[in-house]
């Protein structure tokens, strides 16, 4: 009898032997993988109003250091058909503003536009968001013969027009892209070169200039960052 409990004695402690070895092996597994050193190099920063350089941001958010989102909106499209927020919920997008009559940087940043909708052509999880700087003149029908001459994909790409004040509003307190002041008067103008990436949670991940390819390529890359978090 006492041999047979030494055996079982030894056996016992042989188990948990292995098991304490099985459970340090999976803990310092998993304490290697969720380092949060790992996770910040390929992260990307979530940008505040009172990250970015104040020429950018209206004076109203500027004090902003947490929180920020892209405000609701409700504009219309070259199809006509009216696009929210809803309609990127749960997208990673790229947003810009430009208008069709643009003779100088426009054409270049929406040939670059192009360019990343034939990258994530097949990708259900990213979208393109353009808005017009000039919606008076920038109508439904001008947007549609603008986006067939340009190569929009409807289920990939928005050109939008709307209420000028709620464009403006966009670019100044929630896109953080305009370098002027201005209420989105008859006579306020926003001009810029920025494309704005934004996450799922309608956060701001990063700004490029929407002029130059290595930038695009940039972006491009942050895309994919964005997509494994």
């Amino acid at each position: 009898m006492k041999q047979g409990k030494e055996k079982s004695t030894s056996l016992i402690l042989l188990i948990s032997l292995f098991v304490t070895i099985l459970i340090a092996a999976f803990g310092g597994i998993y304490f290697f993988l969720s380092k949060p050193g790992r996770d910040a190099e390929n992260r990307l920063p979530i940008y505040q109003p009172s990250d970015v350089n104040t020429s950018l941001v209206d004076s109203t958010v500027q004090y902003i250091r947490k929180y920020h989102t892209i405000a609701n909106f409700k504009l219309v499209n070259q199809n006509g058909d009216t696009i929210t927020q809803k309609n990127y919920e749960g997208k990673i997008y790229v947003a810009d503003f430009f208008f069709t009559t643009c003779p100088g940087i426009c054409p270049i940043m929406t040939a670059n536009m192009a360019d990343i909708q034939k990258e994530i052509l097949n990708n259900d999880k990213v979208l393109l968001l353009s808005h017009s700087v000039t919606p008076v003149q920038d109508s439904v029908p001008q947007l549609k013969k603008y986006a067939i001459k340009k190569g929009v994909i409807d289920s990939k790409w928005n050109l939008v027009t709307g209420d000028k004040k709620q464009i403006y509003n966009l670019a100044r307190k929630s896109y953080l892209a305009a370098e002027s002041d201005g209420d989105g008067g008859p006579y306020d103008m926003v001009h810029t070169e920025n494309f704005v990436l934004v996450d799922t949670k309608r956060r701001i991940r990063g700004f490029y200039d929407g002029t130059k390819k290595e930038e695009i390529k940039r972006l491009l890359e942050d895309i994919k960052k964005l997509e494994k978090e």
